[in-house]
């Protein structure tokens, strides 16, 4: 039994080609918004590219700008097909056509699904990436005159004033590193070598931050450095009093950002996919309405439309069979008797053959 059976007539099949046409125009238009997302994404990835570990947080983006272009492609072709379906001899040519373009089809739309899905599950790896990629930048910090390392202080410092935000997890991050460079130490200074002797690795560590980390919208000037030292600043509780740089760590800051942008994007890919199957199912009714009047013989008269020609229950039975068929096609079959060594086995005999003659009756 047919799912979803549908009685068309023939105004009825010319209405459905003629929606159809223009609702495939509307879906090469969500292509493109499609594929801008992904670029989009893509490009506020690459700019933070610098604190960002090498790993696979690109796999969204170029998910969502390959399967933009696919749209255009599909449902450009998808509104030809609907165009002639509005006539029973055009639509003759892509009779064959038109099973294989809605599996197609409808395999595109399962990978928008996909990338909508991808944008939800993506703050795992982005976290990782983000934490990776600021404790190296944070570590070379301090390296403004070694090649390939003299950008990511402005990077950093950039980064902290844009997101308001100071270090990786927070500002005691700073205090575990030496951000400030050698050749700005004052090595005649008796604090500076004590601080070095100080240190396993000779490091020069204080309790301090960079200016990036300091917010300009506190009323009392930034106390970047010895910041858990109460006697060093007047009327100050490093444990109390809420301090005047950012609190927030810059991975956390970054994830938010881009997890509102991810989940921006994933609802439109929603949306997008729910609009394409709307189509597709469209489609479906349109092409088997066509076949059954061809099948019928009379252009002008009522035809069934349906989503399936068997239940459910049938139609995967069905496609199982033809799978195992297709596996059982591909193998060598070992029942045929082509692997007994008693079958089509050359007589190497090469011995002369005698002949006995009959005797000539007498």
């Amino acid at each position: 039994m047919a799912v979803l059976k549908v009685k068309f007539t023939k105004t009825k099949r010319d209405k459905l080609a003629q929606i159809l046409w223009i609702l495939n125009w509307v879906s090469v238009v969500s292509g493109i918004i499609l594929f801008s997302l992904g670029l989009f994404l893509k490009i506020e990835i690459k700019k933070r590219n610098e604190v960002m570990a090498k790993g696979d947080v690109n796999s969204v983006p170029n998910m969502l700008i390959s399967v933009g272009v696919i749209a255009c492609i599909i449902n450009f072709l998808g509104g030809k097909i609907c165009y002639d379906c509005s006539d029973a001899n055009k639509f003759s040519r892509w009779k064959l056509v038109m099973l294989p373009y809605i599996v197609c089809t409808f395999c595109f739309t399962f990978c928008i699904l996909v990338g909508a899905l991808m944008c939800y599950t993506m703050r795992n790896e982005l976290e990782e990436s983000l934490y990776l990629g600021l404790r190296d930048a944070i570590k070379f910090y301090k390296d403004t005159d070694i090649p390939g390392r003299c950008f990511l202080k402005k990077t950093v410092d950039m980064l902290q004033i844009g997101f308001q935000c100071c270090g990786n997890n927070g500002f005691r991050d700073w205090f575990e590193i030496q951000w400030v460079s050698a050749r700005y130490l004052n090595m005649a200074s008796k604090e500076v070598l004590d601080r070095l002797k100080s240190n396993v690795d000779g490091k020069f560590l204080v309790d301090g931050v960079p200016f990036s980390c300091c917010n300009p919208s506190s009323p009392r000037p930034c106390i970047q450095y010895q910041l858990t030292n109460n006697s060093a600043h007047y009327n100050y509780d490093f444990l109390t009093e809420e301090l005047n740089i950012w609190m927030k760590g810059c991975r956390e800051a970054l994830l938010d950002y881009y997890t509102a942008i991810m989940r921006s994007i994933g609802i439109a890919a929603l949306l997008i996919w729910l609009f394409e199957l709307s189509v597709l199912i469209g489609v479906r009714y349109l092409q088997t309405a066509m076949k059954n009047v061809l099948l019928l013989g009379d252009l002008e008269g009522e035809s069934d439309g349906w989503l399936l020609e068997n239940s459910f229950v049938e139609t995967a039975k069905y496609n199982i069979n033809i799978i195992k068929t297709l596996g059982k096609a591909n193998q060598i079959s070992t029942v045929s008797g082509m692997n007994n060594p008693n079958i089509d086995v050359q007589n190497t005999n090469c011995s002369k053959t005698t002949t006995k003659s009959i005797p000539a009756a007498s």
